[in-house]
């Protein structure tokens, strides 16, 4: 199934797309969230991610968007090489953070198609 996901735990799709809709996006506010849809529906076309996706009822941070790269990157299984997506997070060490990751993780994963590593 072919769909875009949002991930952000305050923003709505047009104020960072404001050409699109919100229904062209899978809206999701939580890592768990995430997780639980790329489980359900499989990798998506796209990923927009935001980082900072705010606080418990004890102002404990919440997993970040870092963490939902992360998992895909290392917990997923899955093949990432043709993954797009987009930093739209504030924080600029996590929005390099998050880039590098899958940046260098597709890179690593589309040098290494057709090898026996």
């Amino acid at each position: 199934m072919n769909y875009k996901l949002f991930l952000d735990d305050l923003r709505q799709v047009q104020s960072i797309y404001p050409h699109a809709a919100e229904s062209d996006f899978v809206v999701v506010r939580s890592c768990a969230d995430f997780i639980k849809t790329i489980q359900q529906k499989g990798l998506p076309e796209f990923i927009s991610f935001d980082n900072d996706l705010g606080c418990d009822e004890n102002e404990v941070p919440l997993p970040e968007g870092y963490d939902a790269a992360k998992w895909l990157v290392y917990e997923s299984g899955m093949d990432l090489s043709e993954l797009k997506f987009s930093v739209h997070s504030s924080n600029p060490v996590a929005k390099v953070n998050i880039t590098s990751l899958l940046d260098n993780y597709i890179k690593f994963l589309r040098s290494s198609k057709g090898t026996n590593f």
